[in-house]
């Protein structure tokens, strides 16, 4: 047998690296080409990305902005089609882009004769293919081969040349008949559209909370999944899953309570398998004549309004003890003032909070030992038991949960962007503020590459010092995917005074107006700061009262723009494209059969926010710096088969 090894004189540090890349291209003139390759591939336009936040469960709605680019297919298609399209034949060619799945099968189910698929398909396989020709000719043809189905790879690459001088009518005509013989026609139409959406972004970013208030936090991932490159950035929602997926107990009753409070039970009981029927037994037992007006669900269901709102009260209680028993179990996050049970006053209904008293609107605590307020009683104990077996031995969850960690980070930097999900901690005077992470108190970058660490250690070995630290993550003072002083749900469900339901914000979501402190943190994070923009989402834009999202620096926007319905039915796509950088604002959507049937969309608003003199070409950018990486690496395997430091092979 061969052996692998290309060079057997020189036990170097440096020829071991370069005989990896000597794998793939194995003599000079592979390494020349593919060196060329990438110098012209600098030269390209840099791919357009797609930046999406605070989805928050609205899986249709989603699903519609990743089918029409964020409203960008739209008018590309508009233009290259006007002088061969009428708008009826525009509307129908749209619904095929946007929806190629849904219109195929009910083509397939309208259509039976050969003869009419294949005139179907003849007719919408002209545009597909030039809007095809248009958008790869923006990559370079190894990335775009990339995203072709593998079955159908070479025949995409022969029907793209055609109709051509040697490739008539008669070419695509066989080709054609084949398939409609073999009933692939609208199979291959189906793929051709979801090919050209695939496209149409070069990158998909989602910037945090992929879950809860929305119906279908499941179908979100789902269909994140299916994407050819999607990249997630962390939000509080995110890691309060995730430490709900891991067992952890208070982030399971978390989880439980919101769910409850929007009736968002489906992606709990048929998306991940986790029955609330323990639950709903502590509910109709313990709780049996509470009448919980206070926990009232919004929306309706099949479950009776005072069973949920008896669930979500169950839950909520459990949450505060558990909390309590965690809070007192990590002294270093100086979080004892938000151990609230031991402050009630069963006597006299009262509760009290930072010093002052307050009545309680609800003074029911059944499962409540005054002398023990923090032990959960046998009875919750026995419900959270099953529950927590149900979250752990989830199988869809798990796998969710360990794709949202693989493609995720706490940041990323794309073009000029640095992104993340909600703030970096400071104080008023725009200081980093520290947090003991793993013993070490750190801030700003540092703060927020440690805890990616914590992250991805907690999903392999689920450590209780670690789910501990992701409950902080959800609702910490000090956490960047928090950005408050306290989440005071205790407070907002059992008191009246609205006093006490203030939540105080860091300073950065003030602070984010003023150049120079946008300046410091783009410094923080290794950005150029002229021309730097800020990122984030976690904070709702406030439209209807007229907020803008874009700071008054300048330098930092926020992309949270109510996207679920419980918000407010907006949301924001920023796109990063070759010339420019726009926000789009996109409005209600109906639903999918709307969409296929009416041809219903989501056309956004469109703002400016850069404008570019010359447009931005791969070089430009993070993947140009990693080819000129690259490309240096192969100059250095050049010159090590040049002067025979490595042996070349199939010269």
């Amino acid at each position: 047998m061969q052996n692998p090894s290309h060079s057997f004189k020189r036990p170097e540090a440096d020829l071991a690296i370069l005989e990896l890349l000597a794998v793939q291209y194995p003599n000079v003139d592979a390494a020349i080409a593919e060196s060329a390759r990438l110098t012209a591939v600098q030269t390209l336009p840099k791919g357009v990305v797609h930046v999406i936040s605070d989805i928050h469960g609205e899986d249709k709605k989603l699903q519609h902005i990743i089918n029409n680019a964020s409203g960008t297919l739209r008018p590309l298609i508009e233009e290259l089609f006007a002088g061969s399209m009428n708008d009826e034949d525009m509307e129908e060619f749209l619904t095929l882009t946007f929806y190629p799945a849904e219109v195929t099968k009910r083509v397939g189910e309208t259509l039976t004769h050969p003869d009419e698929i294949r005139a179907y398909a003849l007719r919408m396989l002209g545009p597909q293919l030039e809007l095809l020709r248009y958008l790869v000719s923006n990559f370079s043809l190894r990335l775009a081969t990339d995203v072709f189905p593998a079955e159908y790879r070479e025949l995409l690459l022969e029907i793209m040349h055609a109709p051509s001088t040697e490739r008539g009518p008669e070419f695509v005509g066989a080709m054609l008949n084949e398939l409609v013989r073999r009933d692939r026609a609208l199979h291959l139409i189906h793929l051709l559209g979801r090919l050209i959406r695939n496209l149409a972004v070069d990158e998909l970013i989602i910037a945090g909370d992929l879950w809860d208030r929305g119906p279908r936090g499941d179908r979100v991932m789902d269909y994140l999944r299916l994407q050819p490159n999607v990249e997630l950035i962390w939000g509080n929602h995110d890691v309060l899953w995730l430490g709900a997926s891991l067992g952890h107990e208070a982030l399971i009753c978390t989880v439980l309570r919101v769910s409850l409070r929007y009736r968002r039970l489906g992606q709990l009981d048929e998306g991940y398998s986790v029955p609330l029927t323990p639950l709903e037994h502590l509910a109709r037992t313990i709780y049996a004549n509470d009448p919980a007006e206070h926990f009232m669900p919004k929306g309706e269901g099949m479950r009776p309004n005072e069973v949920v709102a008896r669930m979500q009260k169950a839950a909520a209680v459990m949450q505060f003890k558990l909390e309590g028993q965690m809070i007192q179990r990590n002294p270093n996050w100086d979080l004892d003032h938000r151990r609230l049970m031991h402050r009630i006053d069963h006597e006299k209904g009262t509760i009290i909070i930072d010093g002052k008293t307050y009545e309680l609107l609800d003074t029911n605590f059944p499962t409540v030992d005054p002398e023990n307020p923090y032990q959960l009683s046998e009875e919750e104990a026995s419900c959270l038991t099953c529950l927590k077996h149900s979250f752990l031995n989830s199988q869809k969850l798990r796998e969710q949960m360990r794709f949202m960690v693989g493609h995720g980070s706490m940041y990323l930097k794309r073009d000029e962007c640095l992104i993340f999900h909600g703030c970096v901690p400071v104080d008023a005077e725009g200081n980093f503020l520290p947090l003991e992470v793993d013993g070490q108190a750190l801030s700003g970058r540092e703060l927020f590459e440690e805890i990616e660490k914590v992250v991805r250690r907690a999903i392999v070995d689920s450590e209780q010092s670690d789910l501990d630290f992701l409950w902080y993550l959800w609702s910490g003072p000090r956490s960047p995917l928090f950005g408050k002083d306290r989440i005071a749900t205790l407070e907002r469900d059992f008191i009246a005074d609205k006093t006490s339901h203030r939540e105080i914000k860091d300073p950065y979501f003030s602070l984010i107006h003023e150049t120079d402190f946008c300046d410091k943190v783009l410094t923080e994070f290794g950005m150029e700061t002229a021309g730097g923009l800020i990122v984030n989402g976690h904070v709702p834009v406030k439209v209807e009262e007229g907020e803008s999202p874009l700071k008054r620096s300048g330098k930092a926007i926020t992309i949270d723009g109510a996207f679920s319905e419980a918000y407010g039915d907006y949301g924001y796509t920023l796109v990063l494209e070759p010339n420019r950088i726009v926000l789009a604002q996109h409005s209600h959507f109906d639903s999918v059969e709307a969409a296929i049937r009416d041809g219903v969309d989501i056309v956004p608003k469109v703002q400016n926010i850069r404008v570019y003199d010359s447009p931005r070409c791969t070089g430009d950018t993070e993947r140009g710096q990693r080819i000129r990486y690259r490309i240096q690496m192969l100059k250095r395997l050049i010159e090590a088969y040049q002067t025979n430091r490595l042996h070349e092979r199939g010269a």
